[in-house]
C-alpha cells in the first residue's frame, strides 16, 4: 500500500466517527482542511491506544511506538502516514511524545471528577501546544483548554467505563446510562469558553452538542443531524 493510500485510510477512519465533519468543514479554510483532519486523526490514534480494548498491553506498545515516532518527527524523520501531512509542520512533537505515559496512566477511571481533570491536564497542555503551533494561534485566537473535550471523547469511546468511580456509585438507577449521563452533565458544566483556532472551535462545539444530547437522553453513538451540525459550526466559526 502506498503512503498516500495509507494516509487516506487514517483520515477516513476519523471521518467515519465524525461524519458531521463532511458537512461543516466548509467553515474551515481550504488550506487548513487536510492538516485539521490529520491532527484529529492522530489524537484519535493516541486516545484509542491509551483507552480502548480490554487488554492494556497492545495500547501500551502502540503508545511506546508513537512516542518514538513523534520524537522522530521533531528530528525530521517519519514512518507513519499521518506524518506526510503533519511532520514538517513546526510543532512541539517531542513535548507531546513526553506526555504519552501520562495519557496511558488515565486508562483506569479516576476516583472523582477533579482527579479525572487533574490526571489529563498535562496531556491536554501538550495537545494545546501543538494545536497552537499547527494553526498559528495569535492574539485574536486565544488557546483553548481541551481537557473537558478529551474526557468527552473518552466518554464517547468507553461509555460507562469512562465515568469516575464516585459518580458511578451515586448514579445507581434503572437507567443503564445514568452514570454516563451524569458524567456528561458534569463535563458540560466544566466546558471551557469558545476560543482557539477555528477548526478547534468547530470540533469542540460538535463534541459539546453530542454530549449535550446524550446528557438529555439521546444516543451516545449517534452523530448530529446535518442541519444541527451546520448550525453549531456556523456559531463556532463566527465567534
Amino acid at each position: 500500500m502506498s503512503d498516500q493510500l495509507a494516509l487516506a485510510g487514517f483520515l477516513d477512519k476519523w471521518r467515519a466517527r465524525w461524519p458531521e465533519w463532511s458537512v461543516v468543514e466548509v467553515f474551515v479554510a481550504p488550506a487548513q482542511r487536510e492538516v485539521t483532519v490529520a491532527w484529529f486523526a492522530l489524537l484519535q490514534e493516541l486516545q484509542d491506544a491509551a483507552w480502548a480494548g480490554s487488554d492494556p498491553t497492545p495500547g501500551q506498545a502502540k503508545l511506546g511506538w508513537w512516542a518514538e515516532e513523534l520524537q522522530g518527527w521533531s528530528q525530521g524523520r517519519r514512518r507513519h502516514p499521518l506524518g506526510i501531512v503533519l511532520q514538517r509542520r513546526p510543532a512541539p512533537w517531542a513535548s507531546l511524545a513526553q506526555t504519552l505515559p501520562v495519557l496511558l496512566a488515565t486508562r483506569e477511571p479516576s476516583e472523582d471528577a477533579d482527579l479525572a481533570f487533574d490526571a489529563l491536564r498535562p496531556v491536554a497542555a501538550g495537545v494545546d501546544d501543538v494545536t497552537q503551533a499547527l494553526f498559528q494561534i495569535g492574539v485574536a485566537d486565544q488557546p483553548s483548554d481541551p481537557t473537558a473535550g478529551m474526557l468527552a471523547q473518552r466518554l464517547l469511546l468507553l461509555g460507562d467505563a469512562a465515568v469516575p468511580l464516585r459518580l458511578r456509585a451515586r448514579a445507581k438507577t434503572n437507567d443503564g446510562n445514568a452514570s454516563a449521563r451524569a458524567w456528561a452533565n458534569e463535563l458540560l458544566q466544566r466546558w471551557p469558553a469558545a476560543c482557539g483556532a477555528r477548526p478547534q472551535r468547530i470540533f469542540m462545539i460538535l463534541l459539546h452538542e453530542r454530549i449535550r444530547r446524550f446528557a438529555g437522553g439521546g444516543d451516545l453513538a449517534k452523530p448530529l443531524p446535518r442541519m444541527a451540525a451546520l448550525w453549531c459550526a456556523w456559531r463556532a466559526a463566527r465567534d
